[in-house]
């Protein structure tokens, strides 16, 4: 089957980036270790500089506030002397010497400090890098178990079920653009039912469930944006699950989730017959129930392969916005 070949292709691919940036994790983990131990290395030095430094200071202070002629009145004769002051400029030397040292220490040391913690955050980047690429692998292989389940293996189930899937986009976007045969029922308050999920398959839907979408002006919004936070299970291959708004669902929880909206839900990676899926396809009770109060229409439509697409749609009396409930038999 070649999108199951080509879905093994892709996880061999991500598996094998997994394999490289876990080397690299390796290897920044490895000189990591070697930075600490150097850090450790080079404040053992600097300390034992410094404390030699700070115990020479005074000895130095006192050197330099005696007079010149004061190691000639000291000295026994000229030869002593020469070896006095050879002496306090050697002593002197070797001050500046230890004060060299302790600079280029106390620099190299701050160097590989910092070298340490770019390494760190390189670190903690590749890492974030690792987790994703775990992530897109898991859902690679869900998403090739999901298909393999759905069409159990066969290329002819599959090349029905991408059929199913591009006349229900052609149906829907036909829909949303006021395209359906249309009829006022009347009024509705927030959760009186208004329909129910049709059973097992219907036109251009593989099994049962609502496909729910908010319209505005006729353009498809997230409903995610508008749904409260409720219990669901999630069998939509991995899709992003992320309600944040306050409506009710449109079926009692817990919700049975089965494709998400947007451009990057399994269906659309999978199957490519749609590059953006417009609502959200979910299942779970049978009573399909309006999110908020407004004007109740019965629609359908005709579209690809010639089979009518029955919804209702739900003209919001408060906001302006339009939800549609499609896949479902009329009961009003």
């Amino acid at each position: 089957m070649s999108q199951i070949n080509y879905m093994n292709s892709q996880i061999q691919l991500m598996t094998i980036r997994i394999e490289a940036t876990q080397t690299k994790i390796n290897t920044l983990l490895s000189e990591i270790n070697q930075l600490e131990t150097e850090v450790e290395r080079l404040e053992g030095i600097l300390n034992t500089r410094l404390a030699l430094l700070l115990h020479r200071i005074p000895a130095a202070y006192k050197r330099s506030v005696v007079p010149q002629f004061g190691i000639l009145l000291f000295s026994r004769d000229l030869s002593d002397f020469v070896d006095r002051a050879k002496y306090l400029s050697a002593v002197q030397k070797e001050d500046a010497s230890l004060v060299f040292q302790v600079k280029a220490t106390q620099n190299s040391y701050n160097a590989s400090k910092q070298v340490r913690e770019d390494k760190k955050k390189q670190l903690d980047q590749i890492q974030q890098q690792l987790q994703q690429q775990t992530n897109q692998l898991n859902q690679e292989k869900a998403g090739k178990q999901k298909l393999l389940e759905e069409t159990n293996g066969n290329e002819a189930t599959y090349q029905r079920l991408l059929a199913q899937a591009r006349a229900e986009f052609e149906q829907i976007q036909g829909i949303l653009a006021g395209k359906g045969t249309e009829s006022e029922v009347g009024s509705v308050n927030q959760g009186d039912v208004i329909a129910t999920i049709i059973q097992y398959q219907s036109c251009n839907s593989t099994g049962t469930h609502l496909h729910f979408t908010v319209s505005k002006n006729g353009a498809a919004e997230n409903p995610f944006t508008y749904l409260k936070s409720v219990s669901y299970t999630n069998e939509s291959g991995g899709d992003p699950f992320t309600p944040s708004g306050s409506w009710e669902w449109p079926i009692d929880p817990p919700i049975q989730f089965n494709q998400g909206y947007g451009a990057d839900t399994w269906y659309v990676r999978t199957f490519h017959a749609y590059s953006f899926h417009n609502g959200i396809d979910i299942s779970g009770s049978s009573n399909v129930k309006t999110v908020k109060s407004g004007t109740l229409f019965h629609g359908s439509y005709v579209g690809n392969g010639g089979c009518l697409l029955r919804y209702v749609r739900v003209h919001q009396s408060d906001d302006g916005l339009d939800t549609f409930y499609l896949h479902i038999n009329y009961v009003r």
